[in-house]
């Protein structure tokens, strides 16, 4: 393996369909040699790995080993994976259903660990690795729950984490993910849980959050206030996830209905003219219950290329990356994760997948050094 840069930029994976190792492994072998020639020629590439329960299953000591060799010959390796979607994450509708099983279930808890094991296998010796995941849950599916319900399946989690330090010296970091309508979705409720919560100081060293910059930036939250909040409470950014959020001013519902799809829920927050905000569960809600005016502000969960500052009829939240993306410290993982490709209306898509993952990371770097 060749130098690790000292800045770990990747892409995650998820962009790409396939929930058996076979798939995944097919996708990887495809995409990642063309992208890491391009953005990383002369170091070795990080990559942001989604892995389904079922791949996670599949990926037998064998087929690990010639995974293993294949990352060695490529020269890449895994820091992070993405453990959010437990199940499918293509071309069916998803909706609420990715978020399940919560973090009320063990089924959560065991496939987390299933993800530690093989991270810990994979995570090269100094780099801290990642498994991002579930805010706890969804609140229109949850309510707001006793968190000692979701306390006891992290602690299990992160006693593994814990474990698997002792035994081999490598950091994993268990990353929860605020997302609108979720049990945690703004910064303010992540300090609260994380204030509320009353775990051994050894164990909470390996819990903190994967930082969704589309999410935030849906939640009108102001970057440089945001990070400062987290620091105080002293909650570790275990990865930053670099994504733009559908942008929307005084516009009419048959421009926002271009990005109305059956797969995945695209919440909306609404800010007024007075500076209320108004949330919805989907793009439809919005659209179908929200009275609008020509001076309120849409942002709707909606992944789009990180490179469009707008297009003909929408903006993006482009500007909360150029706003938060100098105040990261240098070593935070950056995912861009733009897994919306498939769905993405044709003004937005600029060449093949593999040229809009490359013209990302590159815009990424560009705003990096700029």
């Amino acid at each position: 393996m060749s130098k690790i840069p000292g800045r770990l930029i990747t892409y995650c994976t998820n962009i790409h369909p396939g929930e058996t190792w076979e798939k995944t492994f097919s996708a990887l072998k495809m995409y990642i040699p063309v992208v890491k020639a391009a953005v990383a020629p002369c170091h070795s590439f990080p990559i942001g790995l989604r892995l389904s329960n079922r791949a996670a299953t599949e990926l037998t000591d064998e087929k690990n080993r010639a995974f293993t060799a294949w990352l060695n010959e490529q020269d890449c390796f895994i820091p992070t994976i993405n453990g959010f979607p437990f199940g499918s994450f293509h071309q069916e509708r998803i909706k609420e259903q990715v978020y399940l099983p919560d973090w009320q279930s063990h089924e959560r808890a065991d496939y987390t660990i299933r993800l530690a094991r093989l991270l810990a296998s994979w995570l090269p010796e100094g780099v801290t690795g990642s498994i991002s995941t579930v805010p706890l849950g969804f609140k229109s599916i949850n309510g707001i729950n006793d968190f000692r319900v979701f306390q006891r399946e992290l602690e299990s989690v992160l006693s593994h984490l814990k474990r698997i330090f002792d035994e081999t010296g490598k950091t994993i970091m268990l990353a929860l993910e605020p997302e609108p309508g979720c049990l945690l979705e703004t910064t303010e409720e992540v300090c609260c849980f994380f204030d509320s919560i009353t775990l051994p100081a050894r164990l909470m060293e390996y819990l903190g959050i994967c930082y969704d910059c589309c999410h935030q930036a849906v939640e009108f939250e102001d970057p440089a206030n945001s990070l400062n909040r987290l620091v105080a409470t002293g909650i570790p950014i275990a990865k930053v996830q670099v994504s733009s959020a559908l942008q929307v001013s005084g516009t009419d519902s048959a421009q926002l209905m271009a990005f109305n799809e059956p797969c995945y829920l695209h919440q909306v927050v609404v800010r007024l003219q007075d500076g209320k905000l108004l949330r919805y569960k989907d793009l439809p809600d919005a659209i179908s219950c929200h009275e609008s005016d020509q001076r309120d502000e849409w942002r709707c969960h909606f992944h789009l290329p990180i490179f469009h500052s707008s297009t003909r009829n929408i903006g993006t939240t482009q500007g909360f990356l150029t706003g938060i993306l100098p105040l990261i410290p240098k070593n935070v993982l950056l995912e861009v994760e733009t897994y919306t490709w498939d769905i993405l209306p044709a003004e937005l898509h600029c060449g093949n997948v593999t040229n809009s993952i490359i013209r990302e990371i590159q815009w990424l770097k560009e705003q990096l050094h700029a």
